[in-house]
C-alpha cells in the first residue's frame, strides 16, 4: 500500500481545471508577455506548445481558459519538437507574468506563507500529486518558487542602508 505523506496533510492544495483558483493556469486573470495580451495562463500555454504553427491563432482566440486547454491538446502533430523539454519553462512564465501583473495573485500567493502547495489531480502526475501522492507535483513547485522569489524581492527592498 502507499505511504501517508504528511507533507500534504496541511497542503494548500487546487486543481488546475478550476478557474475560479488564483492558483489555477485558469483563472481569468490576463497578463502581457512576449508583446500579447493573454487572457489567462492557460492560453498562453496551449499557444506556445505550438509556436508560431497557425493554429496557435486559433488557440489564443479561445473564449476560455478551459476551451483553451481543449483547443491545445488536440493537434499534436502540430505541436513543437521541444515541448517536453521546455514546458515547465512556459508555465513558470506565464504564472510568473500572472503574479506580478495581478496584485491580488501576488498578495493572495504570499499569503500563504510556507505552506507547501500541491496541484490535486488525480490523473495528472507531471503537473499534479496524482491519486498515489507520488506525483511530480511541477505545478505546486512553480507557485511555491514564485512566492519564494518574491519574499525574496521583498526582503531586498526593505533592507536599510546605514
Amino acid at each position: 500500500m502507499f505511504a501517508h505523506n504528511a507533507k500534504y496533510e496541511n497542503a494548500l492544495s487546487f486543481s488546475r481545471f478550476d478557474s475560479d483558483h488564483f492558483l489555477s493556469p485558469q483563472s481569468m486573470h490576463d497578463f502581457e508577455l512576449e508583446d500579447k495580451r493573454w487572457a489567462s495562463a492557460e492560453h498562453y500555454y496551449q499557444c506556445a506548445k505550438y509556436g508560431s504553427a497557425p493554429y496557435a491563432a486559433t488557440v489564443e482566440a479561445a473564449t476560455s481558459a478551459q476551451q483553451a486547454y481543449r483547443l491545445g491538446n488536440v493537434w499534436w502533430r502540430c505541436r513543437r519538437a521541444d515541448f517536453k523539454a521546455v514546458r515547465k519553462t512556459l508555465m513558470t512564465r506565464a504564472l510568473y507574468s500572472k503574479t506580478i501583473q495581478n496584485t491580488e495573485v501576488e498578495q493572495a500567493l504570499l499569503a500563504t506563507g510556507e505552506q507547501w502547495i500541491i496541484e490535486n489531480s488525480a490523473y495528472e502526475h507531471y503537473w499534479g500529486i496524482g491519486r498515489d501522492q507520488r506525483g511530480d507535483n511541477h505545478l505546486g513547485v512553480i507557485w511555491m518558487d514564485i512566492r519564494r522569489k518574491l519574499l525574496n524581492a521583498q526582503k531586498a527592498n526593505n533592507k536599510v542602508e546605514i
